[in-house]
């Protein structure tokens, strides 16, 4: 198993410098870079030229009527614009530069929030760490027990019910539950039971340790609502058909000619075989929830997350933000796919997968 580690981790060293050289190489073909978004806005303000200029709203002459200077901005400063952000560098040279720090885990400085992105990440990171743990763990704990008995109970009146709810919750997409939460419970139109906005109140710091932790989940308890609801679904599906599908093998109608109880049967050969299919797409539910899934989410309950963040960030062509983020969260991505194939072995240790490979 020592081996299939190591190998898996010198893995990660080739698949994370192909996605960050995709999506490096994408940019350069991306309209409106950050230079462009600040002279958009310069050059909207009208007051900004007068300041660069001297005075006057003459255009600059060049000799180049595309020139962007030509629009109205000195091309001087144009050039300086160049330089601060490193656009000056053949884009190869910045892309080395960009990796080279990367290793160091030099993530480098927002564009336009005077703050390193490691600093803004560990800034947004408290509302993203409580939507993305919450609700996969919410989400595990309802949906394989709730799979485990429609599968056991499959084709009875509880099993038609609870599927009828389950497809229900799946149709329904998870901004707009959160504004039906908001409209019944947030004081939209009806009760005012939980509050709209943040994950803590002002006076946090004035309250007890009790307090505290009850005004923590008070807060999120309607966020973590709204984003757990399609996920739940899905994996309480996935864990009764994949039960199901193992109910109805071989080995099961053995365990059962021997004596063994019903239980016993159940959860001590069939649970085994049955959760593999489900930890499979833990990763995946895990880092879309965590990272990105939640921007609709963040923003109806005004909670300022990495969802947010990275929307913002490439809206606004922030690309140190981008590039830093997307180079944490691709590694994490990757480590946390390890940690899953450790849990199937730990599940079922018939699994090898250094034989393997």
């Amino acid at each position: 198993m020592g081996a299939y580690i190591l190998r898996r981790l010198l893995l990660v060293i080739p698949t994370l410098l192909g996605i960050m050289i995709i999506n490096f190489a994408l940019t350069q073909f991306v309209p409106g870079g950050p230079i462009e978004q600040i002279l958009a806005e310069m050059e909207g303000g009208g007051d900004v030229f007068e300041g660069i200029s001297g005075g006057g709203s003459e255009l600059v002459e060049t000799g180049d009527s595309d020139y962007i200077g030509g629009r109205g901005l000195p091309a001087d400063f144009i050039a300086d614009l160049e330089r601060e952000f490193g656009f000056d560098k053949p884009p190869l040279e910045r892309f080395l530069t960009m990796m080279w720090n990367y290793m160091r885990l030099d993530f480098g400085e927002s564009y336009f929030r005077s703050i390193s992105v490691f600093d803004l990440v560990l800034e947004k990171m408290p509302v993203s760490i409580t939507l993305g743990l919450w609700s996969t763990l919410i989400a595990y704990l309802i949906s394989i027990p709730l799979g485990i008995k429609k599968a056991v109970r499959d084709g009875t009146p509880f099993d038609t019910w609870t599927s009828g709810a389950i497809i229900v919750g799946y149709a329904i997409p998870g901004f707009l539950f959160a504004i039906l939460l908001i409209v019944l419970f947030a004081g939209g139109s009806y009760w005012r039971l939980f509050p709209l906005r943040g994950l803590t109140s002002a006076n946090f710091e004035d309250l007890s340790m009790i307090g505290k932790v009850l005004d923590y989940l008070w807060h999120i308890t309607l966020p973590v609502l709204a984003s757990t609801i399609s996920a739940f679904a899905t994996l309480t599906l996935l864990t009764k058909n994949s039960f199901l599908d193992e109910i109805k093998k071989q080995y099961v109608m053995t365990a059962r000619a021997k004596g063994l109880s019903e239980s016993r049967v159940l959860y001590g050969h069939v649970f085994r075989n049955g959760m593999l299919i489900v930890i499979s797409g833990f990763p995946a539910l895990f880092i879309g929830v965590f990272f990105g899934g939640s921007l609709i989410i963040e923003t109806l309950f005004s909670l300022d997350g990495l969802g947010r963040l990275g929307f913002e960030a490439a809206v606004a062509r922030d690309y140190p933000v981008v590039f830093g983020t997307l180079f944490a969260f691709s590694l994490i991505g990757l480590v946390v796919g390890i940690l899953t194939d450790l849990t199937y072995v730990l599940i079922d240790p018939r699994i090898d997968f250094e034989a393997r490979g």
